[in-house]
């Protein structure tokens, strides 16, 4: 076969990405038969990071000139070296919010390397996160993808609906699911465990009435029967499994590869918060997040300063919504006040934003803070704000980020003032506001969240996944932020 010419290259590379390869490479043909056998075997295993129902593009073909060989192969890594460095799909066209710094890497000049000193395999193998959590995912991915290619072929049925009293196969994986949810206690978890006859459990009282809660929050009739509804929340089945963590998978890979060794994550999914400190968690708690319709943004943005005793200046979505058509007593009963246009709720233990607002940084006036609804942190569907994070036990948690910080006689004389203050941090903290469904835990095991703003399925098509999931639908309680 005639080499490829430099001059052929620049005429045919009309794609941005594979110009850039070839001026790395100095406009010289890359691919040797050994190179291109290694680059369609690292293909071939691509379903270790979720992305086997992807079409990379064009494979060679026997009929295929010297030029065109070369040219798909290039496309092809290419392609797939894109989704193992930064995804599949820019998570920007699929959020009309999203902040998050995404890996910034030189694919085509870091092929065009890769590939002149004889190491691109190597390089395949370290664009994907190098973390436990996500070989965790990969090897779950294997694992129920191979479970759905079974219930396929043996075309196992869903086996109807599930009574109270009734004895099911599924119920300790239902039971399992409840759990990680929030909904089932883990000591009746264990009893369900622990009452199985021939792998089948029991559906007990207190299961029931876990489903009623959780039909409930997803809009389904509470009638703590276990249906197809309720079957489409729980998310039981491998090929749902084997979904959501290609989806995981990919939402991971959307990240840089080092993050903040100090910092603040917020699972938008799961209504729950870490703080990170020397790459050490120090303290979870749940928190209560933006409802479906208001849902919380993927952001990155940092606490620059503590509030104590904070006003509220209603947003003019609330205003001009729910608050449209009060009048002076009710503005006075709520200590507001209308002041240039602006309703303005006063400091105190009635205000929407408790006693404590962790500013952040950012153009959508989102941020953390305390409420004067602490019992809503213990519902197990959380997703009832309008779009802010509250913070279970706040001033508890602002306390803590005060001492850390070395600024906390500050901070309490501050909190005794009464009204508004203001105390700046030191240096800021970064907050990573993300959306996680599914979670590794100590132990190593998978956990599957609900995907409440339903936000998995976009990502999932894009993948070459097909099915629906269901989006929560929790009442609304007050108007907080």
């Amino acid at each position: 076969m005639v080499p490829v010419s430099g001059e052929e290259l620049r005429g045919a590379a009309r794609d941005e990405a594979v110009r850039s390869f070839y001026e790395a490479a100095g406009w010289r043909a890359c691919w040797s038969a050994a190179a291109e056998r290694e680059l369609l075997e690292t293909l071939d295993r691509r379903a270790r990071h979720g992305l086997d129902r992807i079409d990379f593009g064009a494979r060679p073909s026997s009929s295929d000139s010297a030029l065109e060989r070369e040219l798909k192969l290039t496309r092809l890594a290419l392609a797939y070296a894109s989704a193992l460095a930064y995804g599949a799909v820019d998570p920007s066209s699929l959020h009309e919010i999203y902040t998050l710094p995404r890996p910034a890497e030189d694919v085509p000049g870091e092929l065009a390397q890769a590939m002149a000193e004889g190491r691109a395999g190597l390089w395949f193998a370290s664009l994907a996160p190098d973390t436990e959590e996500y070989r965790h995912f990969s090897t779950a991915y294997l694992d129920y993808s191979a479970k759905a290619r079974e219930e396929a072929r043996d075309q196992l049925p869903d086996g109807g609906v599930i009574h109270v009293g009734d004895h099911d196969s599924r119920i300790v994986a239902i039971a399992a699911q409840l759990a990680d949810n929030g909904y089932l206690t883990s000591e009746d978890r264990l009893v369900t465990e622990r009452a199985t006859t021939g792998g089948r459990a029991i559906y007990t009282a207190s299961m029931k009435s876990a489903v009623e809660r959780l039909q409930g929050d997803y809009g389904i009739a509470a009638d703590g029967v276990i249906g197809p509804d309720t079957f489409s929340v729980l998310n039981l089945r491998a090929p749902d499994r084997a979904r959501a963590l290609a989806v995981a998978m990919e939402r991971r890979r959307w990240m840089p590869r080092s993050k903040p060794a100090t910092r603040i994550d917020v699972n938008i999914a799961a209504a729950r918060l870490q703080y990170i400190r020397d790459d050490v968690v120090v303290d979870e708690r749940r928190v209560v997040a933006g409802r479906p319709d208001r849902p919380t943004p993927l952001l990155s943005s940092p606490i620059f300063r503590l509030v104590a005793n904070p006003t509220w200046t209603v947003p003019k979505s609330i205003q001009n919504t729910e608050l449209a058509q009060v009048d002076a007593a009710y503005l006075q009963r709520n200590n507001m006040v209308l002041r240039a246009g602006w309703i303005v709720q006063g400091a105190g233990p009635g205000n929407a934003l408790g006693q404590v607002k962790f500013d952040m940084r950012n153009g959508q006036a989102i941020y953390l803070h305390d409420t004067s609804a602490p019992a809503l942190f213990d519902r197990s569907e959380r997703h009832l704000s309008h779009g802010c994070v509250r913070v279970e036990d706040a001033l508890g948690f602002a306390q803590m980020l005060a001492s850390d910080e070395g600024i906390l006689e500050q901070w309490l004389t501050a909190r005794e003032v009464g009204q508004e203050q203001f105390v700046a941090l030191p240096r800021e903290i970064p907050v990573r506001l993300l959306y996680r469904s599914v979670l590794v835990r100590p132990s190593g095991d998978i956990a599957f969240r609900a995907d409440p703003y339903g936000w998995s399925e976009a990502v999932a098509r894009h993948l070459g996944f097909t099915g629906n999931g269901r989006k929560s639908q929790p009442a609304a309680i007050d108007l907080g932020p």
